[in-house]
């Protein structure tokens, strides 16, 4: 279950003075590994998509399933606002470190990702083992009958059901986008959501909101793949929810190394075998450049 009880800026802290040691010392301890990754909103923040914990970010009040499921008005006040907000994580492209995980699996130095994220960058970037811990913003799902679609071909529909809606929006100003591709936007009275094109039923985006569970069969494959790893590494996240928590915590157990690289304190800080406080975007690229050529040619990927 995903809580809201934690959304609030962290405190701020000083990252490790010395990014390249840092990068160095990551490298060393990657070595000869299998790794797994485990990243979370931290990892997208340079790609211009908001997070939650950040040092300095707003305090925000996320979605969740209980706020969506309570009435009609609040789901066409979230659909009005995902309207506007989904194209800008569309939108997104990958960063640095998206690309560096992505050539680590390539080279057969990461054994896949897990990813807190819904902004489908690893995929973006070129990742092929990537388990959507949260689902996907690029999918809609329905709640009576499972139907699934696009997210693109939603947006038809809703452009057709509300025609100069985007246009009469923009009139009134900047729009904030905040995280889950869902814009800050109050006035949505005047906008119509669409119904599942199957059944008539209510329409969701496939994304595992505040207060809802994780799939079963999404965490027994996430904990598959946690035990079939070297190691854990964890990425751009605060840990603050159970749904990453939980791997890094069973990784622990069964004595894996457990590498944090993160902006801030982590809820993981005190099971890591190291903690690195800096910059994913900074560090991982040269961590990469460095493991790619050590390893062996002709390493499979």
């Amino acid at each position: 279950m995903r809580s809201t009880a934690a959304w609030t800026p962290a405190e701020p802290t000083a990252p490790d003075p010395d990014p390249d040691r840092c990068a160095r010392e990551l490298a060393d301890l990657l070595a000869g590994q299998r790794t797994l990754a485990l990243t979370g909103a931290g990892l997208s923040t340079p790609s211009g998509i908001p997070d939650y914990r950040s040092p300095g970010s707003p305090a925000r009040t996320p979605m969740t399933i209980d706020m969506f499921l309570g009435s009609e008005q609040f789901q066409r006040h979230y659909w009005a606002r995902n309207h506007l907000g989904w194209r800008h994580m569309d939108a997104a492209e990958p960063n640095a470190a998206h690309r560096a995980l992505a050539a680590m699996e390539t080279a057969g130095l990461l054994s896949g990702v897990l990813t807190q994220n819904v902004d489908m960058l690893h995929l973006k970037a070129g990742s092929r083992r990537v388990l959507d811990l949260h689902g996907s913003y690029g999918r809609v799902v329905c709640l009576q009958c499972g139907h699934r679609l696009s997210r693109h071909r939603l947006d038809e529909a809703l452009e057709a059901a509300n025609p100069g809606f985007r246009e009469r929006v923009a009139g009134r100003g900047a729009i904030e986008v905040a995280p889950d591709a869902d814009a800050v936007l109050d006035d949505t009275a005047d906008f119509v959501p669409v119904a599942c094109p199957e059944c008539g039923g209510t329409l969701k985006p496939d994304i595992v909101y505040f207060g809802e569970v994780v799939p079963n069969t999404v965490v027994t494959q996430a904990f598959s793949m946690v035990d079939e790893a070297d190691g854990l590494l964890v990425v751009g996240s605060s840990l603050t929810v159970m749904s990453g928590l939980r791997f890094v915590r069973h990784a622990a157990k069964h004595g894996k190394p457990v590498i944090i690289l993160n902006r801030g304190t982590t809820r993981g800080d005190d099971v890591a075998t190291r903690k690195i406080d800096q910059r994913c975007e900074t560090i991982l690229p040269a961590v990469a450049e460095q493991l790619i050529a050590r390893a062996p040619v002709g390493n499979p990927g």
